[in-house]
């Protein structure tokens, strides 16, 4: 299991990983081997995700959700295959942890009278710097 906080794990089934060679520096180590990552977690068919959190990870994903409701995450920054698959875990587990935050539900709440009549004086404020402007009328 892995562990996202203290209530939420995800099984280590869910996520599978491809490796592939990597672009960018690295001489002829970077034509060799498969360094990079790119892991797959099945987030839609997730027994150990709440619908909720299901809903917040898609907004959270973006382009990286596919339409059969997977994340596919792409790590090859590193030169070891070893520390790519760290940051790809890395990046998944912090979506999760981003997604599993309740957003507080906005208290819809009107400007005090206070407010609203420092809006009209800098209004009339910006308007009669307007007419300073303005050709005068002859």
């Amino acid at each position: 299991m892995i562990k996202i906080s203290e209530t939420l794990d995800i099984a280590e089934w869910e996520i599978s990983e491809s490796f592939m060679r990597a672009s960018g520096p690295g001489g002829q180590h970077v034509n060799k081997s498969d360094t990079a990552v790119e892991l797959r977690f099945e987030a839609q068919r997730s027994p150990h995700l709440p619908p909720y959190i299901k809903a917040n990870l898609k907004k959270i994903a973006g382009r990286k959700w596919t339409k059969d409701g997977a994340i596919v995450i792409q790590a090859d920054t590193h030169r070891q295959q070893s520390r790519n698959r760290q940051e790809a875990l890395d990046r998944l587990i912090d979506m999760i942890q981003r997604a599993a935050k309740r957003q507080k539900r906005r208290i819809k709440t009107k400007p005090s009278r206070a407010a609203r009549a420092r809006r009209m004086d800098q209004k009339k404020q910006r308007g009669d710097i307007k007419k300073l402007r303005q050709k005068p009328i002859e």
